[in-house]
């Protein structure tokens, strides 16, 4: 069974809508509850630890409610930042196996947890190739430094899931060194544990800017499959 470690405690800044990203409406839903939906069709999923901005701990817990979401949730309050958030919700995990998705990321499916539950090896990301180039900068002059192989990169997406165990001591390890990563996978990597990637889906995408609140909506919209 699997621990969904829901990252949702970010306050959309770069949305400027007033309040919390995650609780904007697209398509009839605020954007949490795609998430929450999704998770809860997944029966390998018997625990859902969720993090909450400060002072909306009791707008999620009436929207867990409201939604009629069946899996037991535990409420978490956000860190500083979306790693440390991680590392505050994984002693509250009670599986040795683990999720991660974020409420940003609305148009997750039930097949999409189902997909990183059904592949045997432990530590996996959703991943997309990158369909347009990229280059190594000097952001402080302007100046283009080098050529990065575009085949040799991918797109980090969510959900992933990881040996809970590999996970911890990833965290210990980036705490030890005073590491920030905005993302697992790469933690997980770079401390020296295997991680894999298998493809994602190219609507997949996070809800950052009020343009990416009208993408959602149009693709939810479309979208009459939850599965």
């Amino acid at each position: 069974m699997y621990s969904l470690m829901l990252l949702n405690g970010g306050i959309g800044s770069r949305v400027a809508a007033g309040r919390p990203k995650q609780f904007i409406d697209v398509a009839g839903r605020p954007i949490i509850v795609y998430s929450l939906v999704a998770a809860d069709a997944v029966p390998e999923i018997d625990q859902i630890v969720l993090n909450y901005p400060e002072g909306f701990l009791q707008t999620i817990q009436d929207l867990v409610a409201d939604y009629a979401i069946q899996t037991p949730v535990t409420y978490v309050p956000a860190g500083a930042s979306r790693h440390e958030s991680v590392a505050a919700m994984l002693p509250e995990c009670r599986n040795d196996r683990v999720l991660i998705h974020e409420s940003a990321r609305p148009l997750v499916g039930a097949a999409d947890f189902k997909q990183l539950v059904s592949d045997p090896r432990e530590n996996v990301s959703l991943m997309l190739p990158i369909p347009f180039t990229v280059a190594p900068v000097d952001p402080e002059n302007a100046r283009v430094t080098g050529s990065l192989e575009r085949d040799r990169l991918r797109n980090v997406q969510l959900p992933q899931k990881f040996s809970k165990a590999d996970l911890a001591a990833a965290h210990d390890k980036a705490r030890e060194e005073h590491l920030v990563f905005t993302e697992d996978a790469t933690l997980v990597a770079v401390t020296g544990h295997e991680v894999h990637y298998i493809d994602g889906q190219d609507t997949n995408i996070k809800v950052t800017t009020p343009t990416d609140v009208k993408l959602a909506g149009f693709l939810l919209a479309g979208d009459d499959d939850d599965a």
